[in-house]
């Protein structure tokens, strides 16, 4: 009988990060091919790639901002009501993009709909759903898991939005995509419960508004979180410009959908990477790691030679390091504040993430419009990644136990 439950609850628990993790796949897969469709919608509508950038820029602020508020009510009332109006924002505002022809119809469908049901569908409800059920020594595990399903996303819509632009169009292609996020809907009956039933919870509950005060007195907390705004800064330069940059060495569209599929494929190894390192080092330690390997990357991209092989080693190794910040960062929180507020308070590290977001999308396509390159948000990029390398080494984090890396092991 006990064999027999122990085998149910695994199954349980396998179930959400499935779930979990699928459901990012579909949103942040649509989201990250979003820089292929820059080009075309530049041509259909002649407002500029300041314009257009301008409303990708907007849906990386808006994806944040809905975070913390998004957490908040799946924290009270159960993700699976919020992933299923998220999910389904998101397939709307991708198929009416096509047909908006000005600047504001662009922000409203890409910057508020799709990106808010993002938001919705994204991290902060995602990786608090998934650590409810999750023992604590396993919970690196479980968001390596999950967000590695953002990146097998990418890696697997990329090139299929690559082809599908190819055989039927760019418009054709992002209402495929749309319909695709649909696909996502069972999720949200499986990730239905609320964080009124973590496993193994003790100590009292405590309100949102208590939780966000202590957390924002928390030096350790407002250092994490200003190293996940350089993050943002980075990744969604590279999400929204990426197939901008390869244009830019003199590639074809076929390297950029590629760019942007090892970007995600490498991305699943360093995020399940990740995943298993937080249960063997500290995990500042770990995030300091990843914001200077991504300096160095960008700084050796620098001085080579722009050919197709140099494109994709950048982006395999920007993969490995792309969203693998994300389980040491939220892990942090965890550790810092517990599981009851989890989606409210990553979700606030995640607004701050999106504001840095907002800026590398607007300033990529601002600069390259003002001087023809992209070489001056490159440089900004290396100086931020250095700053946050360093803003991660002050955080105080228990040493690991040698007892629980055993475990862990």
């Amino acid at each position: 009988m006990s064999e027999s439950r122990h085998e149910s609850r695994r199954f349980a628990v396998w179930l959400v990060l499935l779930a979990a993790a699928g459901t990012f796949a579909l949103t942040m897969g649509v989201r990250q091919t979003m820089g292929l469709f820059l080009s075309p919608l530049n041509t259909s509508t002649g407002l500029g790639l300041a314009s257009i950038s301008l409303a990708f820029a907007f849906g990386q602020l808006w994806w944040g901002l809905t975070q913390p508020f998004a957490g908040a009510v799946a924290d009270k009332v159960g993700a699976g009501r919020v992933l299923l109006i998220g999910a389904s924002l998101v397939a709307i505002g991708t198929f009416l993009t096509p047909y908006m022809t000005t600047t504001l119809g662009l922000v409203v469908v890409i910057g508020v709909v799709a990106a808010g049901g993002a938001g919705m569908a994204g991290p902060a409800v995602l990786m608090s759903a998934a650590m409810r059920l999750i023992p604590v020594e396993k919970r690196g595990f479980a968001t390596g898991i999950v967000n590695a399903g953002g990146s097998t996303g990418q890696f697997l819509l990329a090139p299929l939005a690559a082809t599908l632009m190819v055989g039927i169009g760019w418009v054709g292609a992002m209402q495929v995509l749309a319909l695709l996020v649909l696909l996502a809907l069972p999720a949200a009956w499986v990730l239905r419960g609320h964080s009124q039933q973590p496993a193994g919870a003790t100590a009292r509950p405590v309100g949102t508004r208590e939780a966000i005060g202590t957390a924002l007195r928390n030096p350790s907390y407002l250092m994490l979180a200003a190293g996940f705004f350089v993050c943002g800064f980075h990744v969604a330069f590279l999400a929204t410009h990426l197939p901008g940059v390869v244009a830019a060495c003199g590639l074809s569209t076929e390297w950029a959908g590629w760019a942007l599929a090892l970007l995600g494929l490498f991305n699943i190894v360093g995020s399940i990477a990740m995943g298993w390192a937080v249960g063997r080092w500290r995990m500042k330690s770990l995030l300091a790691l990843v914001y200077a390997v991504r300096g160095v990357a960008v700084l050796l991209f620098l001085l080579s030679p722009k050919t197709g092989p140099v494109v994709l080693l950048f982006s395999a190794v920007m993969g490995v390091t792309f969203l693998s910040t994300v389980p040491p960062t939220a892990g942090l929180v965890a550790k810092f504040f517990g599981t009851a507020n989890m989606a409210t308070l990553f979700g606030i590290v995640m607004l701050t993430h999106q504001v840095g977001g907002f800026l590398g999308a607007w300033l990529g396509g601002t600069v390259f419009q003002a001087t023809g390159s992209y070489d001056w948000v490159w440089y900004v990029d290396i100086v931020l990644a250095a700053g946050a390398a360093l803003v991660h080494l002050p955080i105080r984090e228990a040493k690991l136990q040698p007892r629980a890396a055993a475990a862990a092991a």
